[in-house]
């Protein structure tokens, strides 16, 4: 199982990357916004992977989190969903917006997505609701590959490993940390997993941090 891939990107197209790894080239398919993210060719870059295997197919699929490739899988549980699919989905709304449509229940947020109807948008969230905290919680501790990652380049294969530097913590990184603290605060005083992680996901459109966010979620919780 290939869980990462780093190297050179060589080639960029519309879904997918080409990397290059120590002379061998990986085809890893990613999402707009993981495309977005990416450098431009001969860069080094680093992607969290995913291999799906079928009996005529091996396709390798790309993201910058361990979170995004986790609601990656997620999405993928739902029947209907493939691969490709919850990529559109994750392109389209981002990890923090898919947490949000399915702590709330927003299919319509779903249904943005190219080649997601109606009937499977609801699909997906009457199925994930519940289990969409725990991927929440998840992306607070989860490392990511943004631009402070130090990469080795693929064909520096003589040359020894560099020191990882402390990368600095993205203001993605810490909303979802925010959020994830909220929402153990949360279930640790008694509050149901998918109460509490829709009361954090409304909360966090108007506040960023830990305390801001679980006032303004008790409001949301309290008995009207």
């Amino acid at each position: 199982m290939i869980g990462r891939i780093s190297g050179r990107l060589d080639y960029r197209a519309g879904d997918h990357v080409l990397i290059d790894v120590r002379g061998v080239g990986y085809i890893v398919h990613v999402s707009e916004r993981t495309l977005a993210a990416l450098p431009g060719p001969g860069e080094a870059c680093a992607l969290y992977t995913e291999m799906l295997v079928r009996e005529d197919l091996i396709q390798l699929f790309g993201f910058l989190t361990l979170a995004e490739k986790e609601w990656h899988r997620l999405l993928m549980s739902v029947q209907g969903v493939g691969a490709k699919a919850a990529l559109a989905i994750l392109g389209t709304l981002g990890p923090e917006g898919v947490a949000r449509a399915l702590a709330i229940g927003d299919a319509g947020a779903i249904r943005k997505a190219p080649g997601v109807g109606p009937k499977l948008a609801q699909r997906v969230v009457m199925e994930l609701k519940d289990k969409a905290p725990a991927v929440m919680a998840m992306a607070a501790a989860a490392p990511d590959l943004g631009d402070d990652t130090p990469v080795i380049e693929a064909d520096a294969a003589d040359a020894p490993a560099k020191p990882a530097k402390a990368a600095k913590s993205s203001p993605r990184r810490q909303s979802a940390q925010a959020q994830a603290e909220a929402l153990s605060a949360l279930t640790n005083l008694g509050y149901g997993p998918s109460d509490a992680a829709q009361a954090v996901a409304t909360a966090a459109e108007t506040e960023t941090e830990t305390p801001g966010l679980i006032r303004a979620a008790l409001k949301l919780l309290a008995p009207k």
